[in-house]
């Protein structure tokens, strides 16, 4: 048998969840005919077969979870009972050998539990103890199946429905973030009263962070905890927060600073559109350098938005009010834009954020062009 695995579907994306089969086994298939539509973190993605041949076995259904690098669909013919589908980890952290369907059972037998690195990142997304486990295959292997019962298990023991898909994800790049980034807050407003009416702040806010990106670029970075690596972008490529029903999905716009404002609203609308459709590809949801979430759209004033890595900033944007402010020596009822920036403090100074958060003002106080 050919075993064809589940494809590296993008950066960031390492799981996918099983949507709909289109083929089952016995069929036969033609090279780019649509396999399987599965969900990523970013949007759902067909997969194309990546070559002819008669499908032997479907790895999963609907609503199971695979990681890249395991098994997705096998070919019939070309018996080839040594096809490597992973390669385990003994329990002490070292490279066991390498799982072989058909495989004779390991030598290393006494190290325990046995699971390929991806039944172990899925074990630690889960919460699951491996070593709690009895592995139920070859030679004492845990497998995927083992640790989603076990994690059920748990689950029926709390009650409750379990996340899939996008609110998964963003579950779990919440606690990631929890767990790496030390998040300092800087709040400050904005005085609009030179704008002209009606205000559609959100491009002037993309505008603005181009500019306060120019004044301290080192905002605009990524930042590997690992390694303590920094990587500087020379352009903003912006996260837009869009908050729908089925949860939080951040598309990219792309190159900020060198477009004019018509092309920039045009570039915020198709992306809402293709999010709002579940139409958006992964590749327009990857690579932002920078994020926005525009909250004040729908309510609240100033926020605590969470960085997650490796970007080192986040500003969110309250609800616009009038307020009175002293202008001239005198009161004036001005718009007021309300402006939450949280930081990575591994990364960025007070100093360096505080300069960056008051050229972003600076930018949107002035008058429209």
């Amino acid at each position: 048998m050919k075993y064809f695995k589940l494809p590296d579907l993008g950066e960031g994306l390492q799981e996918a969840e099983i949507v709909e089969w289109h083929v089952q086994a016995g069929d036969t298939v033609k090279a780019d005919q649509l396999l399987v539509a599965v969900e990523t973190a970013k949007a759902i993605v067909e997969i194309p077969a990546p070559y002819a041949g008669v499908v032997a076995k479907c790895f999963g259904v609907a609503g199971d979870i695979l990681h890249v690098g395991e098994p997705l669909l096998a070919y019939e013919g070309e018996d080839d009972a040594g096809t490597v589908v992973g390669r385990l980890e003994g329990g002490d952290g070292s490279q066991a050998d390498s799982f072989c369907v058909g495989a004779a059972p390991s030598t290393r037998e006494h190290l325990a539990p046995r699971a390929t690195p991806a039944v172990r990142l899925l074990a630690r997304q889960l919460g699951v103890e491996l070593g709690s486990l009895s592995g139920s295959g070859a030679a004492g292997l845990v497998t995927r199946a083992d640790v989603e019962a076990a994690a059920q298990t748990s689950r029926d023991k709390f009650g409750g429905e379990k996340l899939r898909g996008v609110r998964r994800s963003m579950a779990l790049n919440m606690a990631r973030a929890h767990a790496e980034v030390v998040p300092v807050m800087i709040v400050g407003d904005a005085d609009l009263h030179r704008w002209p009416a009606p205000r559609d702040p959100l491009v002037r806010i993309a505008q603005a962070i181009a500019v306060a990106c120019r004044a301290e670029p080192l905002l605009n970075s990524w930042f590997d905890g690992r390694s303590l690596t920094l990587r500087r972008h020379a352009q903003l490529d912006l996260g837009i927060a869009v908050d729908t029903p089925d949860g939080l999905f951040v598309p990219v716009l792309r190159n900020v600073g060198a477009r004019s404002a018509e092309d920039l609203r045009q570039g915020v609308e198709r992306l809402r559109a293709d999010v709002r459709a579940r139409s958006i590809p992964p590749q327009e949801m990857m690579g932002a350098t920078l994020t926005l979430s525009n909250f004040g759209s729908l309510f609240g004033r100033y926020a605590n938005p969470v960085v997650v890595p490796p970007q080192v900033a986040i500003l969110g944007a309250g609800g616009i009010r009038d307020e009175v402010v002293a202008w001239d020596g005198k009161p004036a009822v001005h718009p007021i834009l309300p402006l939450s920036l949280t930081f990575d403090h591994r990364v960025a100074t007070g100093g360096e954020a505080a300069r960056f958060l008051k050229a972003l003002v600076d930018a949107l106080e002035q008058p429209e062009a």
